[in-house]
């Protein structure tokens, strides 16, 4: 593969394709940029870099091939020129910035068209870094126990935020989003650029955040000058969102760390979750972390959440009966009132729908995927079983998430499942909804800020 520097792309006379920044106190943001790229993509294998020892004071990392160590000073001197580059997370796909350089960070809002009001989180690679870019140096002590135990990992955490920190990044707020992320490729190019990484999700705003690289190209090809290829994100979802802050605690963005794992660390006892034990008007006015304000995670298609819901007058025999249901008699239900509904739909002229399965034993792995390996149902076979093949001549294309007894697998399809079938070109994505436990609270929360309709069974439903 390719190692030359990113090049601007050409106009019909041959002309480099160029916009003028705006000047700042940095020389390299002076510089004319690009408006056009030809994107690098570049691969890295996560398991050539690796940290021996656990202290998260200053972790050096240790890289054991020359073409890891390539790319990542290639990234590395690109984001120190002010420009951005897409990155691997364990969440998500990240897009890259220098989280000191208020140009820079223009690049990441203008790359994915993002709304000018919607924060940045910033990444650290040690907890030096951190102090470094926080008021008076340090790090409250509410922290200490969720940084122990939870970090480095998917858990975003707000302090109060220090002059370094340009405007851009925090969107006028008074703190700052921070986190240290886990995944190997993540935390070394922080460490090779030696500065703290503001990053977003690398796609289209608005649109499902990216899990694959090639999810990245396809959003942001053109647009930015480098993507690495570290393949897919294991977890699938935006990071978990705290304030410790505000008293009680609060989760302002469900993710990677759940719900019941923060409660259970000491001083986190009585923290409160957004939307579900409390709402704030002003805050989703002038929200201190992304994921509030905006609609998010929406492809092209029109999204539709089936979803159970626990009624109110159920009496507890009817709900020994419920809790007795398995998770497939659930889905079951759900899958029959979709296929209703996608018949309504036909009739109104719509041809082709995608469903998001949460009955399957087992996600689909990238292998089975490339070969086709979805079920879909056309119209000879609506009375039989799912045939396995990838015709578009079908009405129906079905992507299994996993089993929604296992949250944590639908969580790391679920972004892939959405741009699956919109690369398809249906007409509309019915979800099959899952429980609001563990990371159900998360995909739940991404799902609902995605969906454009909600259709709710009750329990009597399920009687």
């Amino acid at each position: 593969m390719s190692h030359q520097k990113p090049t601007p792309a050409t106009n019909s006379n041959g002309v480099c394709a160029t916009t003028t920044t705006a000047t700042s106190s940095t020389q390299t943001q002076q510089q004319t940029q690009p408006s056009v790229f030809t994107t690098i993509l570049e691969t890295i294998d996560p398991t050539t870099i690796t940290y021996t020892s656990t202290d998260l004071e200053n972790p050096i990392p240790t890289i054991s091939q020359p073409h890891t160590q390539k790319v990542l000073e290639q990234a590395a001197q690109l984001l120190r020129d002010g420009q951005v580059v897409g990155m691997p997370t364990e969440t998500v796909y990240g897009l890259a910035s220098n989280a000191l350089d208020s140009v820079a960070a223009q690049r990441i809002f203008k790359a994915k068209n993002r709304p000018q009001d919607n924060p940045l989180i910033v990444h650290v690679s040690s907890l030096k870094m951190l102090r470094s870019i926080l008021k008076d140096n340090q790090i409250p002590e509410v922290y200490s126990n969720l940084i122990r135990q939870y970090w480095p990992g998917p858990l975003t955490l707000l302090f109060p935020r220090s002059s370094l920190i340009p405007n851009e990044i925090t969107c006028g707020q008074l703190t700052v989003a921070v986190r240290f992320p886990s995944h190997p490729i993540t935390r070394a190019l922080i460490s090779t650029c030696d500065r703290p990484l503001a990053a977003p999700s690398a796609n289209s705003s608005g649109k499902p955040s990216p899990t694959l690289a090639s999810h990245v190209m396809d959003d942001l090809e053109g647009k930015i000058p480098m993507v690495i290829d570290g393949g897919q994100c294991s977890f699938g979802i935006e990071s978990t969102v705290v304030d410790g802050l505000r008293v009680p605690p609060a989760i302002l963005r469900p993710g990677g760390v759940t719900y019941e794992q923060i409660r259970q660390v000491h001083g986190m006892e009585d923290v409160q979750v957004y939307k579900k034990h409390f709402t704030d008007i002003a805050m989703e006015q002038a929200p201190t972390t992304p994921g509030m304000k905006y609609r998010h995670y929406s492809p092209e298609a029109e999204v539709v959440l089936v979803e159970y819901i626990k009624s109110g007058s159920v009496s507890g025999s009817e709900a020994t009966s419920l809790s007795s249901n398995s998770p497939s008699s659930t889905s079951n239900r759900q899958y029959d009132l979709i296929m209703k509904e996608i018949e309504k739909l036909k009739q109104q002229g719509q041809k082709r729908f995608g469903i998001l399965r949460t009955s399957f034993t087992q996600s689909p792995t990238s292998s089975s995927l490339d070969s086709g390996d979805h079920r879909t149902r056309s119209n000879e076979n609506s009375n039989g079983g799912n045939a396995l093949d990838g015709s578009l001549d079908h009405d129906v294309i079905e992507f299994p998430l996993g089993q929604g007894s296992k949250p944590e697998d639908v969580a790391r399809e679920l972004f892939r499942g959405l741009r699956y079938l919109d690369d398809q070109k249906v007409d509309c994505i019915f979800v099959e909804g899952i429980s609001e436990e563990d990371e159900g609270l998360a995909v739940m929360n991404r799902l609902r800020k995605a969906a454009s309709r909600n259709i709710s069974l009750e329990a009597r439903d399920f009687l």
